[in-house]
């Protein structure tokens, strides 16, 4: 009887953190203020995103400028939502966060050393971490907390808010 008692105090204590609205909101805000600071600053230099994305050699000249200003405006409607809460951003999140992790394994492989431009075009690049492998790490580290949410979500019962319903619409 002691036994199970402390077993479930136990299965409590680890589901106190997945329930906490606090921790819940804070990662979401900060994941979504993240892709909006980084959408912003992609879009207040769209050339130079767009010379980034061309370094990686995956798409053509005309489709990387399309691109220069494609990915910071998902990005910052994304974050955003996630911000807000509204059903859908995360996920649309996470499959940024993924195409970006494939487009710097690809990178990795080819050996390239080129900033990935995720935060708009680096002013000084002597002393900072740039390069395919710490944009890599520092997605993987926003997917896991993305991977926190959706975990949330589920243990707890978090339900974001269907877009209609941030502009006065029922359900």
């Amino acid at each position: 009887m002691v036994a199970k008692l402390t077993q479930e105090a136990s299965k409590d204590t680890m589901k106190a953190p997945l329930a906490s609205k606090a921790l819940y909101t804070a990662v979401r805000v900060i994941l979504g203020l993240l892709f909006v600071y980084a959408g912003t600053l992609k879009l207040m230099h769209p050339e130079g995103f767009a010379v980034t994305i061309n370094i990686y050699g995956l798409v053509s000249w005309k489709m990387a400028g399309f691109l220069s200003y494609a990915i910071p405006c998902v990005e910052i409607l994304s974050g955003l939502g996630l911000v807000l809460d509204a059903r859908g951003a995360l996920a649309v999140i996470v499959a940024q966060l993924l195409g970006f992790m494939v487009v710097l394994l690809y990178a990795l492989y080819l050996g390239l050393d080129a900033d990935c431009g995720c935060f708009g075009n680096p002013q000084n690049t002597d002393n900072a971490p740039t390069g395919p492998l710490h944009a890599f790490l520092r997605d993987a580290v926003m997917l896991a907390g993305c991977a926190l949410l959706y975990v949330q979500r589920r243990v707890a019962g978090f339900r974001p808010w269907a877009l209609g319903r941030l502009f006065g619409k029922k359900k």
